[in-house]
């Protein structure tokens, strides 16, 4: 079985095709099929924005897509960044600026108040145009610094106990991730619609 994952982001293609494998299930990148597609996330929920992304893949293939739209919520500053999250201080802002601009708004916030989730919505659209959506939260909390090399995006500074995202080891993170328990809810109700 195979799915496009509409997405350009390298860091979620790895994690799809990783949680996907064990399922039998192949993963395509958008940009080998449609290269120049580019979707306007322009949903007020992270439902909203994963299934735009995945429906204009079957839209223009007739083929199986999967989506996810994901992003950091921080309680302190009110849910944010949200489903702004890959566009908080501009989309070509590198990461490791975004994050010390967040570290920046919760300076003088204490350890107690700096919880956070990452919340992981995706949508998966058969050849029939039927869709099946799964989502997936971490809870965590915003640490003082980013640490670990590892991951992407705002992972050096979502902790998970002592540890930073970007310093579990891939089965780690996937074992508590909000894409990671999004991905295998996804896979049970794909093998549940299969039958």
């Amino acid at each position: 079985m195979n799915v496009i994952a509409a997405t350009g982001n390298s860091g979620k293609l790895r994690e799809f095709a990783r949680i996907f494998v064990p399922f039998g299930i192949e993963v395509t990148a958008q940009k080998e099929v449609l290269p120049v597609l580019s979707v306007e996330e322009t949903g007020t929920t992270f439902a909203e924005n994963a299934f735009l992304k995945a429906n204009a893949v079957y839209q223009l293939t007739g083929k199986s897509a999967v989506a996810d739209d994901s992003g950091l919520c921080v309680d302190a500053l009110g849910g944010n960044p949200g489903i702004y999250s890959a566009r908080y201080c501009g989309e070509e802002t590198p990461f490791s600026v975004k994050m010390q601009n967040l570290l920046k708004e919760l300076q003088g916030i204490p350890k107690e108040k700096r919880t956070a989730r990452f919340v992981s919505h995706i949508c998966y659209i058969d050849e029939n145009g039927v869709r099946i959506d799964a989502e997936g939260i971490c809870e965590g909390m915003i640490g003082f610094e980013p640490r670990g090399s590892r991951g992407f995006g705002f992972d050096p500074i979502f902790y998970i106990s002592d540890k930073s995202f970007a310093e579990l080891e891939d089965c780690e993170k996937d074992a508590f991730s909000h894409r990671g328990k999004a991905l295998r809810l996804l896979a049970q109700k794909l093998e549940e619609h299969q039958r």
